[in-house]
């Protein structure tokens, strides 16, 4: 007996409306986001300093991108200075652990994508030099 697989949706279309939030869910910075957010809120200047090398603006496009899909809650507080926190939604939380399972097993078998990098470079090395 055959078993059967999930049927896996097409995202080829531009105009697929899921093709968009996967896109910012696996943005560079979005997944950064997510995977810190799954620990705890975040005020924005510490969750830019754990991402690292993101700019001010960047940041802020991707956390309200996020916020508009429903993964991230911004809580700005009435205070001075401003106190803006960042977390996760419950639709978040689920985006968040699915990114970062991709983000672990990418750590865990980095060894075989460095072979397989190696051994591409090589056979296309070995081919300039043929021609």
């Amino acid at each position: 007996m055959a078993v059967s697989t999930p049927r896996i949706p097409r995202v080829e279309a531009t105009t697929c409306p899921y093709r968009l939030v996967l896109e910012h869910v696996t943005s560079r910075w979005g997944v950064l986001a997510l995977i810190h957010l799954l620990d705890r809120p975040h005020r924005f200047s510490e969750l830019r300093r754990a991402i690292g090398q993101v700019s001010e603006k960047m940041l802020t496009q991707t956390l309200q991108t996020l916020e508009r899909d429903g993964l991230v809650h911004r809580d700005a507080k009435p205070v001075i200075p401003p106190r803006v926190d960042y977390s996760l939604t419950d639709l978040g939380r689920e985006a968040a652990e699915q990114v970062r399972d991709l983000a672990t097993w990418t750590r865990e078998r980095m060894a075989d994508v460095e072979k397989a990098r190696e051994a591409y470079d090589e056979a296309r090395d070995a081919r300039s030099r043929a021609l």
